[in-house]
């Protein structure tokens, strides 16, 4: 090399004379460099891609969980007296809300899940209250549950019922051995 400047293959700038120090440390230490950028580039990518794996594995889990979620299932039993109490009503509910307020439905549910003596009662308790004798209100619920509230000698059930405004009217229906509905009303039978 001469004694004037000359550019080395690092990109510095040096006399002849710091020329080949210059060259051989910058060699090293470019060298170092490397070695540095590749240790980060590897923790960086050995820390990323687990991240990357677990943030992917929650967020198929989450739309795995949300996709399950979305399917219901509903079961019953036809000689369980809480899930024809629950039949029963979500069969009423759902005429009442239908065209032509139920219409023959309604009688023909009634027929089929109401004791006939318990019946006459329930109209006879709607001649006097002008309102649905099952429901014992004028309209119908957004929704409804059915809770088991069992008796030894009997079925006993509360049935809860949501109203468009989010307010609830709980009625406990009490069936007997034969499911059919002998009582509706604030209290079981028992407690009357």
């Amino acid at each position: 090399m001469n004694s004037s400047n000359s550019s080395s293959a690092t990109g510095y700038t040096s006399s002849s004379a710091d020329s080949t120090s210059h060259t051989r440390n910058s060699g090293a230490t470019g060298r170092r460099r490397g070695r540095r950028a590749a240790l980060v580039a590897g923790l960086v990518v050995a820390t990323a891609l687990p991240l990357g794996i677990t943030a992917s594995a929650e967020a198929t889990s989450a739309a795995a969980t949300a996709r399950t979620a979305a399917f219901r299932s509903v079961s019953g039993q036809p000689s369980n007296s809480v899930t024809r109490i629950a039949d029963f009503y979500g069969a009423y509910i759902d005429a009442q809300s239908g065209p032509g307020e139920g219409g023959d439905l309604v009688t023909e549910l009634r027929k089929y899940y109401v004791d006939a003596d318990y019946l006459k009662e329930i109209e006879a308790w709607e001649d006097a209250n002008h309102t649905d004798g099952v429901l014992r209100a004028q309209n119908v619920p957004a929704k409804w549950t059915v809770t088991d509230n069992g008796k030894a000698d009997r079925s006993e059930a509360v049935v809860t019922m949501t109203w468009g405004d989010r307010t609830t009217t709980k009625l406990v229906v009490d069936m007997n051995r034969d499911h059919e509905i002998i009582h509706i009303g604030d209290k079981g039978i028992a407690d009357k």
